[in-house]
């Protein structure tokens, strides 16, 4: 994309002539957990292969359609799957819809996640929200000339993600009795899941769970001053001493099996907006 800015007024130009009202929050889903969108009361579902700019989603457990509706009395727009750097797409791409759903109105924004656990407290199963991030991803969204309309050249990263949101989180969590942890994770390029000492080294400095996305993601939407809540769902163990091998496929079924908490949780949220 040459010029960002005008590639996100022709894109929220197409969405908004198909549309009949201006969301408020945005919703990515991650591997496996596409089904939060059936407590959506779906307006709208445009698949990403319609939008202007949009690239097409292409890993499994990735629905690939942008839908438009209500939930809780809010008005939502979500992400029924996402896009990655390790696809072959730019970082510019794989972030181009957090930009797009701020320029539709969304100021505030729910990023899922399926991801590996570091902490040896973690199961799989359990929930893990994120409080803050180590990014080992190869490549930065940001960089590149920027522009001042969208955001500042040198954003501070210090309250990525909302601790009202967090603290509301872990309420709701004890209420309905939900393992969920509070930590920190580590985004990385993928697509190769990590090596034994990869995820000792990850512990070390620090990390809690590891996954292949919402870093990028988390970075564009803080650039642009959204209020942001991010959750993973822990579909495999690697904390050492003794990580366990794991599949794609494997971690597309825990995320399924565990993703009803998951939702409880952020349309608990949504409602307390």
């Amino acid at each position: 994309m040459e010029n960002l800015i005008d590639a996100i007024k022709e894109t929220v130009s197409f969405i908004q002539k198909r549309i009949s009202a201006k969301p408020e929050v945005a919703i990515i889903l991650g591997s496996g957990l596409g089904n939060l969108v059936k407590q959506i009361e779906v307006e709208v579902s445009i698949p990403y292969t319609d939008i202007p700019n949009f690239p097409k989603s292409t890993v499994k457990g990735h629905g690939g359609n942008m839908v438009f509706g209500r939930l809780h009395g809010k008005q939502i727009v979500a992400m029924q799957g996402r896009f990655h750097y390790y696809e072959g797409y730019s970082m510019v791409q794989v972030t181009f819809p957090v930009r797009v759903m701020k320029y539709l109105g969304a100021d505030t924004i729910f990023i899922s996640n399926a991801s590996g656990g570091l902490n040896p407290k973690y199961k799989v199963g359990d929930l893990m929200i994120i409080r803050d991030h180590i990014n080992l991803v190869s490549d930065h969204p940001l960089r590149g000339p920027n522009d001042e309309s969208i955001g500042p050249r040198f954003p501070d990263q210090h309250k990525l993600y909302d601790k009202s949101l967090i603290s509301r989180a872990t309420v709701i969590a004890q209420q309905h009795q939900i393992t969920c942890h509070s930590g920190v994770y580590v985004g990385v390029t993928g697509p190769t899941f990590e090596t034994p000492a990869e995820y000792k080294f990850m512990h070390i400095i620090g990390g809690d769970a590891v996954g292949m996305s919402t870093v990028p993601e988390v970075m564009v939407a803080n650039h642009m001053s959204m209020r942001i809540f991010a959750i993973s769902v822990i579909s495999d163990e690697g904390n050492p001493p003794e990580p366990i091998q794991v599949s794609h496929d494997e971690v597309v079924r825990a995320a399924m099996a565990a993703e009803p908490k998951m939702t409880t949780i952020i349309t608990s949220l949504i409602q307390s907006l």
